[in-house]
């Protein structure tokens, strides 16, 4: 390779090569660090580990973890190698992890300590897997991963092609699907479309610094680090999302660009003033948040806090479409998650034709629809229309201008006395009330209406749980809301069951409340 075709590369061997001794990864909570000489030769032993293995490329391996250190090395040596790789919520039980370990053909399993428990029971119901190791610590029945990749050489595998992730969606109803494209192929250092977007949109350059306060199992976290390792960016890891934490963390290593998601902007306003004040954010240039609806009266206020620096965008795991807005046409158009950026938006009808703009419906990209979902054809199918146009399952409406704004997951819709109504509206209105911690909206069973609206709620102080507050919040939406859109009645949870990345798992708590009817809307 010459020289000129290397400084065209985005990996992080190049930034090895020049600028070795800079941070590539930081703990933001304990400040253990890796730099880019350190990150470039672990990935090169782990991808000869993998080799040496007999992991060819477009062959499989998975990796359950918490926020570590080692996490994106792990999943840059997998990608070194040309490899599939799939990582795993460090919040599943040991029946869904060996599902999805088992289901995506995974030859090589990764974990630690901190989840000895739950991968002690897995073996047995993951055949396929052909060698074990842990991370951090000893785990019966599991090598050291350690010593493995420290026998390893750290000279680059020959003719290196790019990996690919292949994460498993999180679903409203049975399990989880894995989210397959094609490798490409392609030499090792192609640019993604997450780093030259992050260039292009969100000022991302060499020696800026990436905060990621989420999980890195998820899609975006994992992605959006591993495209900062491209740009030749420091990423800054949060061990586990903590409010104040966060602006801690863009003060002490001068965050100049971040990725949220809506619930720990919440989190972050319910802060008190002086704690909020108590900390410099100048530093930071992009703030981009996706992954659930924002709440208009959230980001307002957000962009009043931090300034225009809100950028957001809507997108899947299946990669089949992206929209885009900043701050400045947010304000314009309040409550859109932007215009498309990558494929068409289309909104159409249960009959597939579509329908005028301002009206609601179905929410396709057509463009780019080379995903699948692996070992499930038939999910496949139903979430494309035709080979180029495919859905997230999402429900919205464009503008005449073509800025496209989302109602609700269709799979959410709660149909009562005939009426549709999208969840979405009622918990964007409860979540700003100061009494409430969390929220969700479901349909739950009545025998006159077929479903009728509750909500679901953690209050800020569970002392004030109870008739008043209930009474309370329900006349708090119904001020702001149609009555048919508010809450019939509000129940008290200590907790509700929300993953780290911001999503809630409604169906969790609709199951409780369908159980033991014959059918659930």
């Amino acid at each position: 390779m010459t020289e000129d075709a290397e400084e065209d590369l985005q990996y992080p061997g190049r930034w090895a090569a020049e600028d070795p001794d800079r941070p590539a990864i930081v703990m933001a909570e304990s400040g253990d660090s890796m730099t880019f000489g350190e990150l470039d030769a672990e990935a090169n032993r782990i991808s000869h580990l993998f080799r040496g293995l007999g992991i060819g490329p477009g062959e499989h391996v998975a990796f359950c973890l918490e926020n570590r250190i080692e996490f994106l090395a792990l999943a840059w040596g997998a990608h070194y190698a040309g490899l599939y790789y799939t990582a795993i919520s460090s919040r599943l039980t040991a029946d869904e992890i060996s599902y999805i370990v088992q289901d995506c053909g995974a030859k090589v399993f990764v974990t630690s300590p901190f989840k000895a428990d739950e991968v002690a029971e897995i073996s047995a119901a993951t055949p396929r897997v052909e060698a074990r190791f842990a991370i951090g610590g000893l785990v019966e029945g599991y090598a050291s991963f350690e010593d493995a990749v420290a026998a390893q050489s750290v000279e680059p595998l020959e003719d290196r092609t790019e990996g690919q992730d292949m994460l498993y969606s999180s679903g409203t109803t049975g399990r989880p699907k894995g989210v397959k494209v094609p490798l490409t192929g392609a030499g090792l250092g192609r640019a993604s479309s997450i780093s030259l977007m992050a260039e292009a949109l969100f000022g991302a350059t060499r020696g800026s610094t990436y905060l990621s306060p989420a999980p890195l199992y998820h899609a975006a976290p994992l992605r959006f680090c591993l495209g900062a390792h491209r740009i030749g960016c420091t990423v800054v890891v949060m061990e586990r999302f903590d409010a104040e934490g966060a602006l801690l963390a863009i003060e002490r290593y001068g965050v100049t660009w971040s990725q949220w998601v809506p619930t720990m902007f919440v989190r972050m306003l319910k802060l008190p003033d002086e704690v909020r004040a108590r900390y410099d954010i100048s530093s930071l240039r992009s703030a981009v948040h996706a992954a659930a609806p924002c709440p208009v009266e959230v980001k307002r206020r957000m962009i009043d806090w931090w300034g225009p620096v809100l950028h957001e965008y809507y997108a899947g795991t299946e990669g089949n479409g992206l929209t885009y807005t900043n701050s400045a046409d947010w304000l314009d158009h309040p409550g859109t998650v932007g215009k498309a950026l990558l494929g068409e938006v289309l909104i159409l009808d249960d009959d597939g034709e579509e329908v005028q703009a301002g009206e609601e419906g179905t929410v396709y990209f057509r463009g780019n629809s080379n995903f699948e979902y692996h070992n499930d054809p038939e999910k496949t199918a139903g979430a494309k229309l035709r080979p180029d146009t495919s859905t997230l399952g999402d429900v919205g409406r464009l503008d005449a201008d073509g800025y496209l704004y989302l109602t609700d997951r269709k799979a959410y819709m709660i149909i009562t006395g005939g009426v549709n109504v999208y969840p979405q509206e009622a918990e964007n209105v409860l979540t700003m009330h100061p009494a409430v911690h969390d929220v969700a909206v479901i349909g739950v069973p009545n025998d006159d209406f077929g479903e009728e609206v509750k909500a679901i709620v953690q209050p800020v102080d569970a002392v004030v749980a109870g008739p008043e507050l209930a009474a309370e919040l329900v006349a708090y939406c119904q001020s702001r809301l149609a009555d048919v859109k508010c809450p019939r009645s509000v129940d008290f949870r200590s907790e509700l069951p929300r993953h780290p990345t911001g999503k809630l798992y409604k169906r969790l708590l609709k199951d409780e409340y369908w159980e033991g009817r014959p059918g659930r809307i």
